[in-house]
């Protein structure tokens, strides 16, 4: 009795392995955060220097 007692756990603990590894799968692919929609810095002043801006024509 004591074998299969054995045998159940180390079943039960393959298969709690084998379920945290999808659960945790699944819950890194549908993660929702998405650094592009977050604010950003734009360029900077070095940066500017080195691209002047054209003015546009207004109309």
């Amino acid at each position: 009795m004591l074998s299969l007692l054995s045998s159940w756990t180390l079943l039960r603990r393959g298969l709690n392995a084998i379920t945290t590894g999808w659960q945790n799968l699944i819950a890194r692919m549908r993660d929702p955060y998405r650094p592009e929609l977050h604010y950003m810095r734009g360029p900077g002043p070095k940066w500017r220097a080195k691209h002047p801006v054209h003015a546009a024509s207004a109309g």
